[in-house]
């Protein structure tokens, strides 16, 4: 499995993280059959609605499919079904996250029901997450500092 290197990239982008060119067709097709819950959790998340960040839906990161991400502040969120209650599934999962985390990213795990009952408090912690790495920018201002002699 070839895993393409981070390459540098500008803006709040930072550095883009590595992925496996393969999974490009498979992130495709999941991004054509989402859940309800990622289909309502993208709803809130697309379009740069939170601190005017970009998210990504079903991004190939290293050698996984992450349901959404934004590199702007190293963030990965992950939606469980039910699927993922079990032992075997719950290793995988920390095998994953451990992976994820080793490349800088933070991971937030919600499962289907809470996204579907819960939509505040989820958006909540999201927003919590994202302010806490991306600091709003002051506005800008025209003219400069008026005390300068310059």
């Amino acid at each position: 499995m070839e895993i393409i290197p981070p390459l540098k990239k500008g803006g709040l982008g930072g550095i883009l993280k590595p992925y496996n060119p393969i999974l490009k067709p498979y992130s495709r097709t999941l991004r054509s059959n989402m859940t309800d819950a990622e289909q309502l959790l993208w709803s809130k998340l697309r379009r740069k609605q939170i601190l005017g960040v970009q998210f990504n839906r079903q991004k190939p990161v290293a050698g996984f499919i992450v349901d959404f991400y934004c590199a702007a502040a190293n963030l990965v969120i992950e939606l469980d079904g039910s699927q993922h209650a079990e032992p075997e599934q719950h290793i995988k999962d920390k095998d994953r996250n451990q992976k994820l985390k080793a490349l800088g990213l933070e991971v937030l795990r919600f499962n289907n029901h809470q996204v579907l009952t819960e939509l505040a408090a989820v958006m909540d912690v999201v927003f919590e997450v994202v302010e806490k790495k991306i600091p709003p920018t002051p506005p800008f201002s025209k003219g400069g500092n008026k005390n300068s002699n310059h």
